[in-house]
This record gives structure tokens, C-alpha cells and sequence, in this order.
């Protein structure tokens, strides 16, 4: 069998057809464009991220906390009144004064979220339904649509492999749609041959963005499948789930972790390639074990700091994880029966 050739890069795939590729230069599994995120709206519903989690969320029981919900504005300082709640008395300035003062406080109307999306070369990889980039695109635009609907406010941070656009949160239809644009563009720009060299470092510089971008009481939520992670990668997101609530989605292919029992891969950086056969059981088992290495130091550290990853598979269709992750539950159509049939 002839050794099916994948760079390091991106799988390779056929040349699109004309009718599979998009006026705007996108094609369908391997980029994404404004319109194809737009449509995504409808599909924007039955999750949410607000603080109490349905049961079998990954945000349910232990993380539920994690997810503050809006927070609390001052409003005023002024005399207690019978039937105020003692605990919101100032005791500061009661003792000051010698009358009893309380402090009294508004739910804010909204909450900033911030999507960091990862659209480096790394992302351009694929071996069923579509790429990780497009996955990761298609997780933000849902996720911004969902934010949008519950009525805070969206921005966020799309990087690449050389330089990142980002996007202050607004509420409105406006500013989704400036985001989903900053994101195609970007998708659009990956390919198989692009000159982009791989940078780790564009992961942590993002996160030092968002950042400085978040005060207090933020959600944060990073999508990305975190190529290049290290030590710092930690620290800056440890930094942030200390003041605002962090959310990682995690994109993965299940290429690497179901390989076939035979056929050969060969893997480029754009100058050296190697040849590996999957034939060879030690091949296999040094891959999948690299494969698992790396998710459970993922899954240990996030676990370490108390920031909930969510697995999101470019296998499978986007949404419908979402809404398996943070919504209800899928139900499956009831069955009709024939007219006349026992009941």
C-alpha cells in the first residue's frame, strides 16, 4: 500500500470543486466564512453558561461555582432600614457615624465575555468531518450568538501563527458579526503550503492579551487544542481564573488515538519528512501513548487549577456537542406508531 502523505500541517484533501468552494473563498470542512458562522444562530440554543448547569454538564456539581454568573455593582451607601439584611450592613461606617449604615448593591445588567480562538497552523488538521480551525470557529461563533441571547456583552481574540486581531465586547449584532469576520478571515488564510512557521509562543501571547483585557468577574473562554503549552501557559490562565470565570474548550482529532492497523503516514514540518507504518505495533503503541501523555497533562494541570475543559471532537458536528456538554440532554424523536397498531 502507498504511504498516505500528511503533513505535519493539515491532512491532505482533494481540490475542491467549484461548487464546493464558497463566492468568499471558503470551503466547507476546511475553512469557514461570515455567512457560514452567521447561520449558526439557530443552532445557538439549548446551552448556556450561566451558573447552575443541568446535572449532566461538565460545568454541573464540582465546577458549578466556577461559573460566578453576573456580579454585583455598588449603588449606595445609606441608614438601615427595618427589614434590611443585616449582612449588608457597613460596619465601618456605623462606628464611624454611630448610626447603623448598610451597603446597597445592583445586579450588574450584563457581563463581559472574551472568546480566544487559536487559528494557527496547527489548527489545520483534519481526517473526517471538517479542520480543528473550523471546529474552533465554529465553537466561537456558537458560543458568541449564545452570549449575545442572553443579553452580555461579546468580544474577543483570534490569533494566528504571526499576529492576532482583537475585538473589545460590545452587545450587539454589530459587534458579533465584526468578530465572526476577524475569524473567517483568518480560517481563510490557512492552507496546507502556507509559509507560516509554527509559534508555540502566539498561544501564551494571546492569553496575555485576554489578560490584561479582563478585569474582574470576566468569562473567559479559550478554544483552542493548546500546541505548545507550557509552564507560562499555565501561570497566565491561573492568573485569570483567580479574578474571572475560565472556560477551555479543547479541539482534538481522533485520528492520532484511532490509527489504522496498516497503510504508512508521512509527516513534514515543509522541509523534513518522516515515514512511519502503521503496520508496525511499536509504531502504534510509541504514537497513542505520545497522544495520551499529552491530554492528561492537559487534563491535570486545567484539573490542578480549577478551570473546566470541555472535549470537542472535529469529528463530530459542533453544536450537538456543545448542547451534550452544557445543555440538555438530546431527545430522541418519538417513535410513531401505524394507525390501528397495539398500544
Amino acid at each position: 500500500m502507498p504511504p498516505m502523505r500528511l503533513p505535519f500541517r493539515a491532512i491532505a484533501r482533494a481540490a475542491p470543486t467549484a461548487a464546493q468552494t464558497h463566492a468568499s473563498g471558503a470551503v466547507p470542512g476546511v475553512s469557514v466564512d461570515v455567512a457560514a458562522l452567521a447561520a449558526l444562530e439557530v443552532a445557538a440554543r439549548d446551552f448556556h453558561f450561566r451558573p447552575r448547569q443541568p446535572g449532566h454538564s461538565v460545568l454541573a456539581g464540582r465546577h458549578a461555582s466556577k461559573v460566578r454568573g453576573r456580579g454585583l455593582t455598588f449603588e449606595e451607601l445609606r441608614l438601615y432600614l427595618p427589614g434590611d439584611d443585616i449582612r449588608s450592613m457597613d460596619w465601618r461606617v456605623t462606628a464611624r457615624t454611630g448610626q447603623p449604615h448598610v451597603r446597597v448593591y445592583t445586579e450588574e445588567k450584563d457581563r463581559p465575555v472574551l472568546i480566544v480562538v487559536d487559528q494557527r497552523i496547527n489548527m489545520f488538521f483534519g481526517s473526517r468531518r471538517a479542520m480543528k480551525s473550523v471546529s474552533a470557529a465554529e465553537a466561537a461563533a456558537l458560543a458568541a450568538w449564545r452570549v449575545l441571547a442572553e443579553g452580555d456583552r461579546v468580544g474577543g481574540i483570534v490569533f494566528g501563527d504571526q499576529d492576532a486581531e482583537v475585538f473589545a465586547p460590545r452587545h450587539s449584532r454589530e459587534s458579533v458579526q465584526h468578530l465572526l469576520g476577524g475569524i473567517a478571515r483568518f480560517s481563510q488564510a490557512l492552507r496546507a503550503d502556507s509559509p507560516a512557521r509554527r509559534s508555540a509562543a502566539q498561544l501564551d501571547a494571546a492569553l496575555e492579551r485576554a489578560a490584561r483585557m479582563a478585569g474582574h468577574d470576566w468569562l473567559v473562554i479559550v478554544i483552542s487544542d493548546f500546541d505548545g503549552h507550557d509552564t507560562r501557559t499555565r501561570d497566565l490562565m491561573l492568573g485569570m481564573a483567580g479574578r474571572n470565570d475560565l472556560l477551555t474548550i479543547l479541539v482534538h482529532d481522533p485520528f492520532l488515538s484511532e490509527l489504522p492497523e496498516s497503510g504508512q503516514l508521512v509527516v513534514s514540518d515543509g522541509e523534513l519528512q518522516v515515514e512511519l507504518g502503521f503496520g508496525h505495533a511499536a509504531t502504534r503503541r510509541g504514537i497513542g501513548e505520545f497522544v495520551d501523555a499529552h491530554a492528561r497533562a492537559l487534563l491535570d494541570w486545567h484539573h490542578a487549577i480549577g478551570v473546566p475543559l470541555l472535549p470537542l471532537s472535529a469529528a463530530e458536528q459542533t453544536a450537538l456537542q456543545l448542547r451534550r456538554l452544557l445543555g440538555r440532554p438530546l431527545q430522541q424523536a418519538p417513535v410513531r406508531q401505524r394507525p390501528g397498531a397495539a398500544r
